[in-house]
C-alpha cells in the first residue's frame, strides 16, 4: 500500500536543497511506495522528482505569523487529492535510518514526538508526525472559526493540535532525537561544545535541528548569531544529509 510524505517550504529561511535533500533521504530509507509532495510559495530550484503543490492559505493575525500556524493546513479534509497515511517532516531534519516503521507503529493514529522540552505535559513535536487525511480536519475547522482564541491561548500550532486531539500517541522514544538536546556533549554552559563532537545517540531514526544550529552549520562547525554558543564539525551529519 502506497503512504505520503510531504514537507512544506514558504518564505526564504529554506532554500529549494532542503527540499531536494530531505526527498533524497526519504527515498534512500523508505521501502514502502511513497508520494512524496512539497507544499511551498516558491518551487524554484525544487528537484523534478518531487511532486509539487501550492502553499495553502491561511489566515494568521500579524504578530503569530513567526510561528509555523500555516502547517495546520495539513489537517485540511482535502489536501493536495492525497488519501490515506501520510508522514509529514520538516525541512530541518537528517533522516539516518529506515523509516518504514514509522507507518507500522503509527497505523491508523495520529502519532507525533513527545516534544523533548514539554515531556509528560501531553504536547507533541510537530517535526515528524503521522495522520491520516481528513481524520483529524476539526482541528483545522476549530481554528478557522475561533483563530484569535486560539493563538491568544497556545504559544505555537504543535500546543495546540496537541491539546485539542488529546490522548495522542507518540513515536517511541530513541528514533526521533533533537541535535540540541541529544547529540551536543553539552555540560555547564555548554563548555564540551568547544571540545567533543556531537554524538548520534544509538537507535536514533531522524535527528531534528530546531532553531540554531541547521544542518549545514553542524557538518562546518559554526552557530550562528552566537559567540557563545559553539558547535564542532560534525561529520556524520554530512553523511546523512545529502
Amino acid at each position: 500500500m502506497s503512504v505520503n510524505v510531504i514537507c512544506m517550504k514558504w518564505g526564504d529561511k529554506y532554500g529549494p536543497e532542503y527540499v531536494n535533500k530531505l526527498y533524497l533521504m526519504v527515498k534512500r530509507n523508505l521501502k514502502k511506495k511513497f508520494r512524496f509532495v512539497c507544499f511551498t510559495d516558491d518551487p524554484k530550484g525544487i528537484d523534478k522528482e518531487v511532486e509539487i503543490q501550492p502553499m495553502p492559505e491561511l489566515d494568521i493575525p500579524k504578530k503569530n505569523q513567526g510561528s509555523p500556524w500555516r502547517k495546520l493546513t495539513v489537517f485540511a479534509k482535502n489536501l493536495g487529492g492525497l488519501k490515506g497515511q501520510t508522514m509529514f517532516i520538516d525541512l530541518d531534519v537528517v533522516i539516518v535510518d529506515s523509516i518504514d516503521c514509522f507507518f507500522d507503529f503509527a497505523g491508523k493514529d495520529f502519532t507525533i514526538i513527545e516534544n523533548w522540552t514539554q515531556a509528560g505535559r501531553g504536547i507533541g513535536n510537530s517535526s515528524v508526525y503521522i495522520l491520516e487525511i481528513g481524520k483529524y480536519s476539526d482541528v483545522l475547522d476549530y481554528y478557522k472559526k475561533h483563530t484569535q482564541e486560539v493563538v491568544d491561548k497556545y504559544d505555537n500550532e504543535q500546543i495546540y493540535l496537541s491539546k485539542y486531539i488529546g490522548n495522542i500517541k507518540y513515536w517511541p522514544e530513541e528514533w526521533c532525537k533533537s541535535f540540541k538536546c541529544h547529540c551536543l556533549p553539552g555540560g555547564p554552559g555548554g563548555i564540551f561544545n568547544w571540545f567533543k563532537t556531537p554524538i548520534l545517540p544509538k537507535g536514533a531514526r531522524i535527528i531534528v535541528f530546531h532553531g540554531n544550529p541547521k544542518p549545514e552549520d553542524a557538518i562546518i562547525g559554526q552557530w550562528p548569531g552566537s559567540w557563545r554558543k559553539h558547535v564542532r564539525p560534525t561529520p556524520w551529519v554530512e553523511k546523512y544529509w545529502k
